[in-house]
Parts: C-alpha cells; structure tokens; sequence
C-alpha cells in the first residue's frame, strides 16, 4: 500500500491553497482532493488513439 502523500499534500493545502494550518488539519483527505480537483480539473485517463491522432494531425512534428 502506498502511503498518503502528507509532504504534496501540505505543499498544497498550505502553499497553494494558502490555508491555516489548523484548517488545513480539519479538513479530510476527501475535502483536500475535492479542492485539488477544482484547481487541476479531471483529468481522466490516457488519450485515446483518436484524440491522440487529431493532435498529430493538428500539431505535425517539423520534418
């Protein structure tokens, strides 16, 4: 089992978040991912072959 990120998750709580520390230690792990995800967005999972195949054709590598 992975351990929790307590390090990251102090970085963000209180570096970016900018949140006393006696909030940031009431809040749940739930409540700090729910912040994390309103910052960052979902990101889902890996493109596909489709989205990655427009961004090719959008973005070609100069040759």
């Amino acid at each position: 089992m992975t351990p929790f990120p307590w390090e990251a998750a102090m970085r963000f709580g209180l570096g970016v978040l900018r949140l006393a520390p006696r909030d940031f230690w009431a809040m749940t792990p739930r409540e700090l991912a729910a912040a994390w995800g309103a910052i960052v967005g979902d990101r889902g999972g890996p493109l596909g072959r489709r989205d990655l195949d427009g961004l090719m054709e959008r973005f070609p590598d100069g040759q």
